[in-house]
């Protein structure tokens, strides 16, 4: 490897008469890339080394998805089918699943990978956005993939502008059939590749149409809508799949095709790898100064005063103003070989030697025996005094004096150290509590009245969860979204407290990660009251203005309004709309795949593969649940109906069932009797 430790070795034996044979390493694919140089075992020459530079190894490539986990079965998540096209040409490294998709990217970035597949990544934060940017301009190659998240996302980390929504092709209510692929642009980086015709791409993505578009556009489809874009910033590359990574809007993933497009991205990846295909602009010409030569006998050394800077593209063999070694930085070298790959070992001719005779003097032996002899008995007594000392015997000695100073240190570490076990006690104690029961969990927004209301609403939404179902759950907690651990909590009710400063990127990046992990997040602007006639939104509230400061930075998912039959409003009751305090409000959550060739009627509960990350309201449904210790309510109703508040509370329960029990109520096996209750 680089710092000269051997990773494996092979035999190899030539056959009579035979000037060539092979020799294979049975090598882990973890070390691979680790490995700098090949040699002759016992061969002194550079003509016996072949040294390894970036161009050998297998690009290191970094997975990052937006989709939450719950919601994406394993085996058809995005994930899956970008590793398994990656996996047989790049070192693939999958992000943190316990941490949001911006702390993954960072810690890529950190990493200095050469390139980052983005799947449905839609919001990003405007500190991580300059880190791509410069990221990008240095070399970096960035991949997105598009999906529900980048669809609905005003996102410019595109190469082409992107119309929001994109187009979905085939289904009742579009005269658009499904497209196929079209040829590839003849000066892109997919030239050459054979036209897939099965596949077939069914939702994409729509670019602006502008001058540039045809430029950047690397394939199409046949109505000449692009399929993949690209364009250079700086010395890397920004390219976007207008279809998903899985097979959700396209069957592109299932084909062979989409790993020979990733396998011709991949060879563009790295630092100082040259200009990569199809790209607008030639880079320009750069040279590497020689870092470690070799000498005659293929050891490394200085470079010497008449080694000359080469070329950063340089294919050749060594040559006097090149000597072999590594040419430019110490983390991404150039290799030059003595040797190349079509040279050809010959015989010397050593015919004009035999003419002549050199002539050899003998040398008188020397004797030895003294100097032998003296080294043997001076490392006779060094060994002594070892194992003396390995024995006890002279720490014996030392042990009175030493003994009571350690005994006096200590008496005085308890004394003047801090316990550790006090800064864990906090932590610990705060997760016993916690998993002890299920508990709700609620953000402490600072302001003392919202945050009493809140957790009298949360303590009345428990007490009402015990009366009416088997959910008898702790007292809810409240929390601090940068400093508690949120994974706890199947449900965090977020009161929006209008004007309220935004929570710091560390709060944003850790619902980000609870968000993705399976986790609820339930915003409550509480504003219904306020907002204009016919707003359902709630749109121009301040509560809905400071939400929407909060939601920049976290990738939220398409929401839709609460549809009918979306398995929320079955979960325990049967439901038509969530009031709380207000009932003008509209609740959203993530929109759900639909088909529209399916039949309402034969599916009365739809949901997807697991729970919506986000649901949104303006209803102030904690000040519904709100009850005084005396049992009475807490806050008025508006427009104080009779059974409003029952209402609030069973709006309540539906929301916390549906986040512990998922899609149960979608299941296929339920559906008569509940096409039976709702009378259909």
């Amino acid at each position: 490897d680089q710092k000269g430790s051997p990773i494996g070795e092979a035999h190899f034996a030539f056959a009579p008469g035979e000037r060539e044979t092979e020799a294979s390493f049975d090598l882990p694919v973890e070390l691979r890339n680790d490995i700098a140089r090949l040699e002759i075992s016992g061969e002194r020459s550079a003509g016996a080394v072949q040294l390894l530079d970036k161009r050998w190894r297998r690009r290191a490539v970094g997975v990052v998805s937006g989709s939450s986990s719950d919601t994406a079965q394993p085996l058809l998540a995005s994930i899956f089918y970008l590793t398994r096209a990656l996996a047989p040409f790049a070192d693939v490294r999958q992000g943190d699943r316990g941490g949001a998709p911006q702390q993954a990217v960072a810690q890529f970035l950190d990493q200095k990978l050469p390139m980052i597949v983005l799947a449905d990544v839609g919001t990003l934060s405007p500190e991580l956005r300059e880190r791509i940017d410069a990221w990008i301009e240095h070399g970096g190659v960035l991949v997105r993939f598009a999906g529900p998240r980048l669809a609905q996302a005003d996102d410019d980390l595109v190469p082409v502008k992107l119309r929001r929504g994109g187009r979905s092709l085939g289904g009742s209510l579009t005269w658009e059939k499904p497209q196929h692929l079209a040829a590839f642009a003849p000066d892109g980086p997919f030239a050459g590749l054979a036209v897939p015709k099965d596949v077939t791409v069914n939702r994409q993505v729509l670019a602006e149409p502008d001058a540039v578009l045809p430029t950047k556009s690397w394939a199409s489809l046949e109505d000449g809508t692009p399929l993949v874009t690209g364009e250079r910033r700086g010395k890397g590359l920004l390219v976007l799949f207008h279809v998903s990574a899985d097979m959700r809007w396209s069957d592109l993933p299932m084909s062979g095709s989409f790993v020979e497009m990733l396998r011709r991205i991949v060879d563009t990846s790295g630092y100082a790898s040259g200009p990569a295909p199809g790209a607008a602009s030639e880079a320009k010409a750069e040279t590497v100064a020689p870092l470690r030569i070799l000498d005659g006998f293929g050891v490394f050394g200085p470079p010497p005063s008449t080694a000359k800077p080469l070329a950063a593209d340089f294919r050749d063999r060594a040559t006097l103003d090149h000597p072999p070694g590594f040419y430019g930085p110490a983390d991404g070298p150039l290799a030059v070989n003595t040797l190349a790959a079509s040279d050809r070992i010959t015989p010397l001719d050593t015919s004009a030697l035999h003419a002549r005779r050199a002539n050899y003097t003998n040398s008188e032996p020397r004797d030895l025996r003294g100097i032998l002899l003296s080294s043997s008995l001076a490392l006779f007594l060094i060994d002594a005094l070892i194992v003396a000392l390995l024995g006890g015997g002279i720490a014996g000695l030392l042990r009175r004096r030493v003994a009571p100073a350690a005994l006096l240190l200590a008496l005085l570490l308890p004394m003047g150290l801090p316990s550790p076990i006090r800064a864990e006690s906090a932590a610990d104690e705060f997760a016993i509590k916690a998993t002890a029961q299920t508990r709700l969990a609620y953000v402490i927004t600072g302001n003392a009245d919202v945050d009493s209301i809140v957790k009298a609403g949360m303590s009345g939404l428990t007490l009402f969860l015990a009366q009416r179902t088997a959910l008898e759950a702790g007292d809810p907690v409240g929390i601090d979204p940068a400093h508690d651990e949120l994974a706890f909590f199947p449900l965090i009710y977020w009161p929006v407290v209008p004007g309220a400063p935004k929570p710091p990127q560390a709060a944003i990046d850790k619902i980000d990660a609870y968000m993705k992990q399976g986790g609820t997040v339930l915003f409550d602007t509480r504003d219904a009251i306020e907002a204009p006639p016919g707003d359902n939104g709630a749109s121009q509230t301040p509560g809905m203005r400071t939400l929407r400061e909060i939601l920049s930075s976290l990738d939220v998912p398409e929401l839709e309004p609460v549809p009918r039959e979306h398995v929320l409003t079955k979960t325990f009751y049967l439901l038509r709309d969530f009031p709380g305090r207000f009932d003008s409000g509209q609740t959203w959550v993530e929109a759900l795949p639909r088909n529209e060739d399916e039949d309402t009627a034969s599916h009365p509960a739809r949901g997807g593969d697991g729970v919506s990350p986000i649901i949104i309201t303006s209803n102030d449904l904690a000040g519904a649940w709100a009850i005084r210790p005396d049992g009475q309510p807490m806050l008025p109703l508006s427009p104080g109906e009779p059974r409003q508040r029952e209402f609030a509370f069973r709006a309540g329960v539906n929301i916390v069932m549906y986040t512990l029990t998922g899609n149960y109520k979608a299941d296929q096996v339920h559906a008569p009797a509940l096409i039976e209750r709702l009378g259909q």
